[in-house]
């Protein structure tokens, strides 16, 4: 009987991985609603709304704790999750190259919608393309993927900072012609002028080389996240802990030497791609293992089920969260109005509504709305929506 391709059944999913999921939801959110709300964040000159010591302590925070450890950590995830397609497929004697590739295919769309129609910061097109690449790496052994890995980030972040670091005093200064013209079209253009200030700001994030630096940071992060699912490691906890607590130690201190240790020496702009790209690469490392031990808890275990709920729904709330700031924002003309404070209050209340919503989607469906529609096309079968009665 011929073998066809298929999503994963639930109970052959690991349930902390959903978790990390919908936590690195909750993190690029916290993220990203400063620069759907003003412009300093992509053209420079944060303090001009960030203004009192509220805003300053939110900053170190996010900073912290938040800023680029969520990106990789859901570059990491991305990795662990084409390592498993490949290897699912592979069971039933199917090449994974089709199907991985109409995968991406379909993200690469999904994302052009999202980045020229919604919001400029878009990942979707930026894991598409880049994922093309990580096909030429599905056959290869663990160590020289490893050894790729390595290579690319450290040429990458090593040759950027001595470049920062001698260029240290031009480092900072802000656009504010660039940043004046946004605030005026998102505050009060017409919807047209909004799309357009919108392709003029992704021009401006992915202009020059900066796709490239993108290839050199992600790819990397890509496979390691596919080494990760190779050894098994999150597939059975319990089996790894050893080496997991390692990991999780090493992490841990990598963490706070390289995004809170800069602090202690005035945070210079220049050390920013190690504090970015490095040190978000272990603090992800270190979050994705904190929830894998924590799922194993009983008592921590009801604590993480609205990040399982999310991280279920991923894409479909990940463009939800973008949809809600381009309605707040842009149409309700509340562009650069909101206070540091009131955009974390407004994440809460959002991402507090789509954890209820998922919760109540997946009592009833099988998918997410998009997860569905991207499932479709990337086995060219419609697949079953809709939960049985028995199911539900």
């Amino acid at each position: 009987m011929a073998q066809y391709p298929s999503p994963l059944k639930e109970t052959n999913r690991l349930q902390w991985i959903d978790e990390a999921r919908g936590f690195a939801i909750f993190g690029i959110f916290v993220v990203n609603i400063g620069a759907f709300n003003a412009p300093y964040f992509l053209y420079g000159g944060e303090e001009t709304a960030w203004t009192s010591s509220i805003d300053h302590t939110l900053r170190l925070i996010i900073d912290i704790f938040f800023q680029a450890s969520f990106y990789t950590l859901f570059s990491l995830l991305f990795g662990f999750g084409m390592q498993l397609m490949k290897e699912r497929l592979e069971m039933k004697s199917l090449s994974a190259y089709p199907i991985l590739g109409r995968r991406l295919g379909a993200l690469i769309c999904f994302g052009l919608v999202h980045a020229f129609l919604i919001w400029h910061g878009d990942i979707l097109l930026t894991y598409g393309l880049i994922g093309l690449l990580l096909l030429a790496f599905l056959n290869v052994r663990g160590r020289t993927m490893l050894s790729w890995a390595f290579l690319l980030m450290g040429m990458t972040v090593g040759l950027l900072s001595i470049s920062l670091y001698q260029f240290r005093e031009y480092i900072g200064q802000p656009n504010l012609f660039a940043a004046e013209q946004a605030l005026s079209n998102y505050q009060s253009g017409s919807i047209i002028q909004v799309w357009e200030q919108n392709y003029v700001d992704w021009l401006y994030a992915n202009e020059g080389i900066s796709y490239l630096l993108l290839i050199g940071t992600l790819l990397p992060l890509f496979l390691v996240g596919m080494f990760i699912a190779r050894q098994r490691w999150l597939h059975e906890p319990k089996k790894h802990q050893a080496t997991l607590r390692r990991l999780w130690f090493i992490s841990l201190l990598m963490f706070a030497g390289l995004k809170a240790g800069p602090y202690l020496f005035g945070n210079p702009a220049w050390f920013s791609m190690i504090q970015d790209n490095i040190g978000g690469a272990f603090s992800a490392l270190f979050y994705i293992i904190s929830i894998t031990f924590l799922s194993q808890m009983e008592g921590a275990r009801k604590l993480l089920l609205p990040f399982r709920y999310v991280g279920r729904m991923a894409l479909s709330n990940y463009i939800t969260q973008s949809l809600v700031c381009f309605l707040v924002f842009y149409l309700f003309r509340l562009y650069g109005a909101m206070t540091p404070v009131g955009l974390m209050l407004m994440v809460l209340v959002v991402y507090s509504m789509q954890a209820a919503f998922s919760k109540w989607w997946l009592t009833h469906y099988r998918f997410g709305p998009l997860e569905w529609l991207w499932r479709s096309i990337t086995y060219k079968r419609i697949q079953k929506l809709r939960r049985t009665e028995q199911e539900v």
